[in-house]
């Protein structure tokens, strides 16, 4: 797991790549695997979101991109490690949230990057 955080964000990326690896253990998921995780600010979320989805949407609390968007098929990745994706978290809507919810800010963050990592494995909200 990599995770890059933007500035002095209190979030431990221990507990982060902790809580991802088991995630995708009780999924399944036992093989060697990656997923990138991204903590950024409003301007970068809203530029993803831009660039990906619609830019009629509000700025996102979380958005993730698999990593098989391949053309070609394959069993076995060439380097043998299965990309799952990417996930980018907004910090400062994670606050509000938070501050909203009631709850710690870490524990937003990882319900959010389990959102996310849903998703990754095609597992869509309604």
């Amino acid at each position: 797991m990599y995770v890059k955080k933007k500035g002095n964000i209190p979030v431990s990326s221990v507990k982060i790549k902790n809580f991802l690896s088991d995630f995708f253990y009780k999924q399944g998921i036992v093989s060697d695997s990656d997923v990138n995780v991204a903590i950024i600010g409003k301007n970068e979320m809203e530029t993803l979101g831009r660039k990906y989805l619609s830019a009629n949407e509000p700025v996102h609390n979380v958005l993730s991109f698999t990593g098989n968007e391949s053309k070609k098929d394959f069993i076995t990745p060439p380097d043998n490690i299965l990309h799952l994706g990417d996930i980018a978290v907004c910090y400062p809507i994670c606050i509000d949230e938070a501050n909203k919810e009631g709850i710690l800010l870490e524990e937003k963050v990882i319900e959010l990057l389990e959102h996310g990592a849903y998703h990754l494995l095609g597992i869509h909200h309604k």
